[in-house]
């Protein structure tokens, strides 16, 4: 399974709002989906929360950089994804950097845990919380 996780990669990218049903090849029936902001069961919760995500931006896009194979089964995914949504940021680019931790059997991912800055993908375009994360990080700097 060496390609594995170039081949999940591709795939991934490849989704957009018109293809979430092609879901169910890349994850399994009882898939954990787990990042800073969100734990996700299943297959079908995980097809309604894309489906959201799709609904609620303008662009998505992921782009992966790197993949490594820690033994069959498991491995890691490095990957920038840039969003935009009209309520953050002046509806300019988000661009933030993260690494997907995913399990696998048959085929399909049964879990996979994203690792990312939550203040770099939301708080941190958020009106008042923005100007004080900017504060704080000024302060702490």
């Amino acid at each position: 399974m060496i390609d594995f996780l170039p081949t999940f990669a591709r795939r991934f990218a490849a989704l957009d709002k018109d293809s979430l049903e092609c879901l169910g090849e890349l994850y399994s029936a009882d898939a954990l989906f787990i990042d800073p902001l969100h734990e996700i069961r299943g297959l079908a919760a995980l097809r309604r929360y894309f489906a959201e995500l799709y609904a609620n931006v303008q662009e998505l896009r992921f782009e992966f950089h790197g993949c490594d194979e820690v033994h069959e089964g498991e491995g890691y995914l490095r990957w920038s994804m840039s969003y935009r949504h009209p309520r953050l940021a002046g509806g300019r680019p988000i661009r933030v950097d993260g690494c997907s931790h995913l399990l696998w059997q048959d085929g399909r991912v049964y879990r996979h845990r994203d690792y990312f800055d939550a203040g770099a993908l939301l708080y941190e375009h958020l009106p008042v919380f923005g100007r004080a994360i900017a504060w704080l990080k000024r302060r702490l700097a």
